[in-house]
């Protein structure tokens, strides 16, 4: 494990952004100045999150302060999670085969269809009426 610094990256899913921040430490994680568990109450969400700490085998030595905005309860999870994968890298490269086998670098582009005019949403049109 590298000196005693941080490590900074950002993390993005759908519309949410996440600001990640990482230091050596004891496995504390802290979501816009709130505890893991309070910001996610379920586990799905928390365990995502988790994630990247688990596949490096890393969960006791790292504190991360997150910020997270934009987007849903889901897009910030996976947003913190790819925010937590890019700064893991910058700590240890050596951890770069595990994360990229799992997909956690790689930045998911799927994002919402704009709405077009003439229709009720993006693909959704009004009801035809033939008569």
């Amino acid at each position: 494990m590298a000196e005693a610094r941080r490590y900074y990256e950002t993390g993005k899913r759908k519309s949410a952004i996440a600001r990640v921040w990482i230091m050596p430490g004891s496995g504390k994680l802290t979501v816009n100045r709130r505890a893991l568990d309070q910001y996610f109450p379920l586990e799905t969400h928390r365990s995502i999150v988790q994630e990247p700490f688990h596949v490096t085998a890393t969960m006791a030595q790292y504190d991360a302060l997150i910020t997270v905005r934009g987007g849903g309860i889901s897009g910030q999870a996976s947003a913190i999670r790819h925010g937590i994968s890019k700064a893991l890298l910058q700590a240890d490269p050596d951890f770069r085969p595990a994360l990229k086998q799992q997909g956690f670098l790689t930045r998911d582009p799927r994002i919402k269809e704009r709405k077009k005019y003439g229709q009720k949403k993006a693909r959704k049109r009004f009801q035809y009426s033939k008569r």
